[in-house]
C-alpha cells in the first residue's frame, strides 16, 4: 500500500489527535482572557457594546475577505452591519446587494449560533457569496458540493511550475464527509468549545467541499463555534483580522498539516496563539474605548467647538499619521490660521500636548491621563 500523502488519505481520517500536555496551559491562558474580556464587555453600557461589536464585526467581514485577496467597501460593510445590529444608520451609504449578502452570512453564523449546522444553511451561504453563479468570470457549482475537474488543487507558481500546495477529497466523496462533519458540528461532545472551533477549522478546509469560497466559509463556521463558546450573539474579537497578521504562517500550517498525518497539535497550538492575538488587540482596543468614555465624562462641561470634538474623537479611534496644523485644517476643511488657534486652544486646556518630536512641524498628541 503506498503511503497516504494528503491528510484526508489516512486511514484514521478523520479522527485527529493531538498531545493534551503540549497545549493545556496555553488552552487555559486564552479560556482565562477570553472570559475577562467578554467580562469586560458585560460591565459596559449597550451603546458601548453595541458600537464595539459593530467595528469588530465590520473588521471581520473586511478582514475574512481580505485574506483571499479581496478588497470589499468598508463603509457599505460597516452601513450594513449597523442595520443588523439595530443601530444608527443615519449618513451611512447603503450597501450594495453583494455586502449585504456577506454580511447576512456573518450575521446568520454568531445571531444563530447555537442553530443547528445543515447542508442548506451551509448552500444559502454559498450562493450569497456567489450570487452570479460566477467566481470571477469563471461559471461554478452554486450552493452544492463541488463537482468539477478532477483533482480539486491548490495550486501556485506560473502555469508548467505550479506547486501543489493541497489536494483535496474526490467530489464523489463529498456527501459523505460533510454529512460525517455536520453530525460532529452538531453534536453535544466533552470537548472544550474553543478546540472545536480549531477542529472545525482545520476539518472542513481539509474537505474543501466547494468549488470556492471555502476559506471564507472555513473561517465563518469558526466565527458560528466561537460565538457557541463565548455565549454571545455578537463579536468582540476579530480571528480573521489576526490571521491576516500572519497569513503566511497561517498558508504554512495548513500545507504543513495537509501533508503530515492525524497529530494536529502544531495546528491547535497555532491556533490558541492566534486567537490569543485577537483577544489581546480587543482588549487594548476596549480599554481604548473606556479611557474614551472617561475623557468625555471629564470634558462634559469644557467648552470645545466642533471641529476640536471631531479630532479629539479621531485621535481617541486611532487617527492614521501625526497630527499638526496643515492636517487640522484639511481634515476641518479650514485655514492653517484657525487651526493653529484650535490646537493651541486645546494645548492650553490639557488636552493636547506637543509630541516632543523636534521635527520641522509640530506634531501633537493626546494628553492622556
Amino acid at each position: 500500500m503506498t503511503h497516504p500523502v494528503w491528510i484526508w488519505q489516512y486511514e484514521q481520517w478523520p479522527h485527529f489527535c493531538w498531545n493534551d500536555s503540549n497545549i493545556i496551559s496555553l488552552l487555559a491562558r486564552v479560556r482565562q482572557q477570553q472570559g475577562q474580556l467578554l467580562g469586560l464587555m458585560s460591565s459596559m453600557g449597550f451603546d458601548t457594546q453595541s458600537h464595539n461589536a459593530l467595528e469588530v464585526m465590520t473588521e471581520d467581514i473586511l478582514r475574512n475577505a481580505e485574506i483571499e485577496g479581496m478588497l470589499l467597501n468598508p463603509d457599505h460593510v460597516r452601513s450594513s452591519v449597523a442595520r443588523h445590529l439595530g443601530l444608527d444608520c443615519a449618513g451611512m451609504p447603503e450597501a450594495d446587494h453583494y455586502t449585504e449578502g456577506v454580511v447576512q452570512v456573518l450575521m446568520d453564523a454568531v445571531q444563530h449560533a447555537n442553530a443547528p449546522l445543515t447542508e442548506e444553511r451551509l448552500f444559502n451561504w454559498h450562493a450569497a457569496l456567489f450570487p452570479t453563479g460566477r467566481s470571477g468570470i469563471t461559471a461554478i457549482t452554486v450552493a452544492a458540493w463541488r463537482q468539477g475537474a478532477e483533482p480539486m488543487q491548490v495550486v501556485s507558481g506560473a502555469i508548467g511550475k505550479e506547486q501543489v500546495h493541497y489536494q483535496a477529497p474526490p467530489s464523489e466523496c463529498l456527501p459523505q464527509e460533510m454529512e460525517q462533519f455536520l453530525r460532529w458540528i452538531n453534536s453535544e461532545e466533552s470537548i472544550d468549545p474553543v478546540l472545536k472551533a480549531a477542529i472545525a477549522h482545520l476539518w472542513f478546509v481539509n474537505i474543501h467541499p466547494f468549488d470556492d469560497g471555502n476559506g471564507r466559509l472555513t473561517r465563518t463556521i469558526t466565527d458560528m463555534l466561537l460565538a457557541r463558546a463565548d455565549g454571545s450573539s455578537q463579536r468582540f474579537y476579530s480571528m480573521s483580522a489576526a490571521i491576516l497578521r500572519n497569513k503566511k504562517g497561517y498558508y504554512e500550517i495548513l500545507e504543513y498539516i495537509g501533508k503530515h498525518g492525524m497529530d494536529i497539535t502544531p495546528w491547535l497550538i497555532w491556533f490558541l496563539e492566534t486567537m490569543e492575538d485577537a483577544i489581546t488587540t480587543a482588549q487594548t482596543r476596549v480599554q481604548r474605548v473606556l479611557q474614551k468614555t472617561l475623557f468625555w465624562q471629564k470634558h462634559v462641561a469644557t467648552p470645545l467647538n466642533e471641529r476640536q470634538v471631531k479630532i479629539i474623537n479621531r485621535l481617541w479611534d486611532g487617527l492614521e499619521g501625526k497630527l499638526n496644523t496643515s492636517k487640522w485644517a484639511k481634515m476641518t476643511h479650514t485655514s492653517s490660521a484657525t487651526a493653529l488657534r484650535d490646537i493651541q486652544d486645546l494645548v492650553q486646556k490639557g488636552i493636547l500636548r506637543d509630541a516632543g518630536e523636534n521635527g520641522r512641524n509640530t506634531n501633537y498628541v493626546l494628553q492622556e491621563h
